[in-house]
């Protein structure tokens, strides 16, 4: 080959050994970019009674070992977490305290991936079943089922009535508002066994036939939040088999809820440090995340 030949071939070689080199560094910073990461959600995002408490918002109660900060560290994502105890719905597009933005106000048409678990506090659904149920339980010793006596269907029709659309609406407007985003919704995990325990009444004081009603009601709720997950085009993250076992009743070191008294949180009747981070597993391995 002539000199001059040689000399064209090997500027060639070279430039398109810069090109390649360039287009793989490219390909590789673009594929290092950690996901823009946002969690909405209640007291069950927030990890609301385990500690630490995270010091920018102390009326949400949110902690930084909740299940947004344990998948944040597992994937590297930039996390902004907005989760608050006692969030409805409605806390997606106002304020839940004064000088607390709408959550929403953390979704961006750039952010990658969105997390929420959301409506059990709609109606005072969580709070005032437990409560009802665990007033009734004490006062009848454990007998019968006091609770579903009382309040029949009333909690139930207000998840079709009152949660259920407002739930499709408020994942309508993370959708809206980030149409580019993976947005995973999170179930709740049991909070009672699957059978009454006797021996559970002193820390979770429902009635024997009151067992199944709670268990059922939470079921209910979860399959409306996976009718809306499914009808807004977001992932539902089950946590019916998971959890199983895993309940308020299940001893310490094994529970991922927190009973209603003689707990180890502050937050009775909320996920501990161990259920947050089993959430956090989950949902990483729906999304095939870390």
């Amino acid at each position: 080959m002539p000199p001059h030949a040689l000399s064209r071939a090997v500027a060639a070689t070279t430039a398109a050994a810069g090109v390649l080199a360039l287009t793989l560094t490219g390909t590789t910073a673009r594929a290092a970019e950690p996901l823009n990461y946002a969690a909405l959600g209640d007291s069950y995002s927030a990890g609301s009674g385990v500690l630490p408490v995270d010091p920018a918002n102390l009326l949400c109660l949110r902690s930084t070992a909740n299940y947004p900060h344990v998948l944040a560290s597992r994937t590297g994502a930039l996390l902004t977490d907005v989760t608050c105890g006692a969030a409805e719905t409605k806390d997606f597009t106002q304020s839940q305290y004064p000088g607390t933005a709408p959550q929403l106000a953390a979704v961006h048409a750039d952010t990658d991936l969105v997390t929420t678990t959301i409506g059990g506090n709609d109606n005072g659904t969580f709070l005032n079943a437990v409560l009802a149920c665990g007033t009734a339980g004490v006062l009848g010793a454990g007998q019968g089922s006091p609770c579903k006596d009382k309040y029949g269907t009333s909690f139930d029709d207000a998840i079709d009535t009152n949660t259920y659309p407002a739930l499709k609406s408020a994942l309508s407007a993370v959708r809206a508002k980030a149409p580019n985003a993976r947005v995973a919704v999170l179930g709740y995990p049991w909070i009672v066994p699957a059978a009454f325990d006797p021996a559970c009444f002193v820390k979770l004081p429902i009635a024997s036939g009151d067992i199944a009603y709670l268990r059922g009601l939470q079921a209910h709720l979860n399959s409306v939040v996976r009718r809306a997950a499914a009808e807004t085009g977001a992932v539902y993250v089950d946590f019916t088999a998971a959890s199983e076992g895993h309940d308020a009743c299940a001893p310490a070191g094994t529970r991922w809820i927190e009973p209603l008294l003689f707990g180890r949180n502050i937050v009775p009747v909320h996920p501990n440090a161990l259920g947050e981070q089993r959430m956090a597993e989950r949902t990483a391995s729906v999304l095939g995340l870390g």
